[in-house]
């Protein structure tokens, strides 16, 4: 496993579940992790509580955010080695019911949010790569939903799917550069993403959960940390990740 002493990694939705294990994760192998979220108090409790744990304020959706807070990150520690896109949100319901502002928040979040911390962060990505670490790498937190959509949540995975596609082409036109880009999609994990379910369809999934042991999000945070600790010629292009009782 390749050592993470030196580098600085930015995680995206990092205030909570996944994107708060992952901080403390990579903080945990040696990164200096920049925590970015909308959420200021989650993110100063985590930076107070993780040594090399720095918070930014930062609204995924909203480009002028997050060029301050790549721009940040570069003044204060010169260089990103890891991007981990994990800030998402789930908004499900029938079609017919649904409110048009959610599909369009989970486009905004889920996809726009990639594509923007994404192209603001690649030239420091790609500068990174061609120093002494010989990589840098992305991280895109999809979903099985991304594989396989279901009734109730088509949108959600749809922009799923796009950040598949992204991640995938994405993948190739940096492969030369050796900026490496890695999807983790996660199954069914314990994190207060579900809280933004529907009642209806919560309470289905909290039976489900009770019925499966799900993940935990450290498990994933392990997944993603495993990702950019591959020895600089190998790269891990896409990682699906279930509950071992977890059947679709």
């Amino acid at each position: 496993m390749a050592s993470l002493h030196g580098c600085v990694a930015i995680v995206t939705g990092a205030s909570s579940g996944i994107g708060e294990a992952t901080a403390r994760d990579l903080a945990g192998r040696g990164a200096i992790v920049v925590a970015a979220a909308r959420r200021a108090d989650r993110l100063a409790s985590l930076a107070s509580m993780v040594a090399n744990v720095y918070a930014s304020q930062c609204d995924v959706t909203d480009v002028s955010s997050v060029q301050h807070m790549v721009d940040g990150t570069v003044a204060r520690f010169g260089r990103i080695d890891v991007l981990v896109n994990n800030a998402g949100i789930g908004l499900t319901g029938p079609a017919v019911q649904v409110d048009l502002d959610d599909w369009r928040q989970m486009v905004d979040v889920n996809v726009m949010g990639v594509l923007n911390c994404t192209h603001i962060a690649l030239k420091h990505l790609i500068d990174a790569a061609a120093g002494p670490r010989g990589v840098a790498d992305i991280v895109n937190i999809s979903s099985v939903a991304g594989r396989k959509a279901l009734p109730g949540s088509s949108v959600y995975a749809a922009t799923k799917f796009a950040v598949n596609a992204f991640s995938d082409g994405l993948r190739q036109e940096l492969a030369a550069k050796h900026v490496r880009v890695s999807i983790v999609a996660p199954g069914f994990t314990k994190s207060e993403f579900i809280e933004h379910i529907r009642p209806d369809l919560l309470a289905k999934i909290r039976a489900s959960l009770e019925a499966m042991p799900a993940m935990t999000s450290e498990e994933i945070a392990e997944t993603v940390t495993f990702c950019v600790t591959r020895p600089a010629g190998v790269s891990v292009s896409d990682l699906l990740v279930r509950p071992t009782e977890q059947e679709r």
